[in-house]
């Protein structure tokens, strides 16, 4: 889009250059009123950088609001700014944002950062309150100690003896949304802390208990002939554990299954035992 002087609302020394999506700011802006202007309004357009203000000498009033401007905002340095409103932009770092504003504007006195997460009350998230707000308006102020106006509100005396004392610790630190996902989980929501293993956290590695008590007892002889069932001789202590320490005779030492079909006969001091694992008395 082309841009020319015909698009610029020149009243006096106050230059409004506003909803032009711009992301830069038009170096004919600077050429034309930079030696002259005042009061610039650059609001309402998609500014990412200043550098175009370098042009704007004796500028002392700068509204960019509504903007795209974050954390890597860089002003040059404007002796005489005494008026700035960052409203609705895309700062989150108020530290350093004040630390850059106290080396390139000595003489600010007035600054409104509404709209922007670096200025914790609810219009940026419901979740701040009052005491949220205040404690950023002492840090400010701490920072900025010339400051007679903070966004929407007056710098009172108390609040300035308050800065003064305590502002450096008052601080509103944002808390890390994203935590490593543990390694066994998929899903974006963390576990709750638990003293296991971190492998044993995983649903996945746990299996339902074993339901039939010989499912692990090793068959040790073949089928008898005719048999469709088949047969198992077993261990007298393997049956034993796997049968739940049921009552068995101590002094024989083996124990022969069968399957349940009528007609076969039992070998003389064996029990019988289907392959489910039901004691079948002689």
């Amino acid at each position: 889009m082309a841009h020319g002087e015909s698009s610029v609302a020149l009243n006096g020394t106050q230059i409004s250059y506003i909803g032009h999506d711009c992301k830069d700011i038009p170096g004919f802006l600077g050429d034309t009123y930079g030696q002259f202007a005042r009061r610039l309004d650059l609001s309402f357009n998609q500014l990412r950088s200043l550098a175009g203000l370098k042009m704007f000498t004796e500028l002392e009033e700068l509204v960019v609001d509504n903007n795209l401007l974050g954390n890597d905002l860089r002003l040059p340095r404007l002796p005489n700014l005494h008026t700035l409103t960052l409203n609705k932009n895309q700062l989150t770092d108020i530290e350093a944002l004040l630390e850059h504003l106290a080396d390139v504007t000595p003489s600010l006195e007035y600054l409104s950062l509404l709209g922007n997460e670096a200025c914790p009350n609810q219009l940026v998230s419901l979740d701040k309150d009052e005491d949220d707000y205040q404690r950023y308006r002492y840090f400010v102020l701490h920072k900025l100690p010339q400051l007679k106006f903070l966004d929407t509100r007056k710098a009172t005396n108390t609040e300035v003896m308050e800065a003064q004392a305590r502002g450096a610790f008052m601080k509103v630190v944002k808390p890390k949304s994203e935590a490593p996902p543990y390694e066994s989980r998929s899903e974006s929501h963390p576990l709750p802390y638990t003293p296991l293993p971190r492998g044993s956290r995983d649903a996945r590695n746990h299996k339902a208990p074993c339901t039939n008590p010989l499912q692990h007892v090793t068959c040790v002889e073949a089928p008898e002939p005719g048999c469709q069932r088949g047969v198992r001789q077993v261990s007298l202590h393997l049956l034993w554990q796997a049968l739940g320490r049921q009552q068995v005779h101590p002094k024989r030492p083996t124990l022969m299954g069968r399957c349940c079909r009528p007609g076969v006969k039992e070998a003389h001091g064996r029990r019988r035992v289907s392959t489910e694992g039901t004691m079948i008395e002689p």
